[in-house]
């Protein structure tokens, strides 16, 4: 993976990446996981985005350069993932939603439990960064030069694979069509609407 690849808008990466694999390495062993869901959210532009009011100290990496991991904490609970995309200096990101293990899977299991499935041991963004073992000290990693958390590219997905759809979860410009996924993929989370979604060009 280069940053060639990744210098471009949130919308145009979010279905480059699947297939692409995120590898984190810790004490505990190494995970790496298949991307077959994103989400893309467009900064300043985009409402549903951490950065839509502008730059701080929390949504700073969001901002450039890409190939580097925003990380932030979901309702207090989860850790989501974040590969940042764009140009320096203008906030774009891709959340990552989901994915399939492909290597270290019983690390993977340990973490998540040992009665989870399969399939739905990265299934969610929140689940995702839990297989993997990434926390807050992964916020900033460089994904393409790093050696904790790297970004590579996977097996080719056909395009015809590709499936586009509303984003998940979010209050603000729900309807906007920038979540991709692998069609028919059992680790691809459910769709859910927010019951806090705001209607359109609210």
């Amino acid at each position: 993976m280069n940053v060639d690849r990744l210098a471009h808008p949130a919308e145009e990466v979010a279905p480059r990446l699947l297939g692409s694999v995120l590898t984190c390495e810790s004490t505990e062993g190494t995970v790496s996981i298949a991307i077959t869901e994103t989400e893309a959210y467009s900064g300043t532009a985009d409402p549903a985005s951490h950065a839509y009011r502008g730059r701080t100290p929390r949504n700073a990496v969001m901002f450039g350069p890409a190939g580097h991991l925003y990380v932030y904490r979901s309702h207090g609970l989860h850790w989501c993932a974040n590969v940042v995309t764009g140009t320096d200096g203008i906030a774009s990101a891709v959340l990552i939603r989901a994915g399939r293990v492909i290597e270290g899977e019983d690390l993977a299991r340990e973490r998540r439990g040992e009665k989870v499935e399969s399939p739905r041991l990265a299934r969610g963004p929140g689940n995702f960064c839990q297989a993997l073992g990434i926390t807050a000290e992964h916020n900033g990693a460089d994904l393409l030069t790093g050696t904790s958390v790297m970004l590579s590219e996977g097996e080719p997905v056909p395009g015809a694979r590709i499936q586009v759809g509303p984003r998940v979860g979010v209050s603000r410009a729900h309807d906007w069509q920038h979540r991709f996924y692998l069609a028919g993929d059992p680790t691809v989370s459910a769709y859910r609407l927010s019951p806090r979604a705001k209607p359109a060009g609210a």
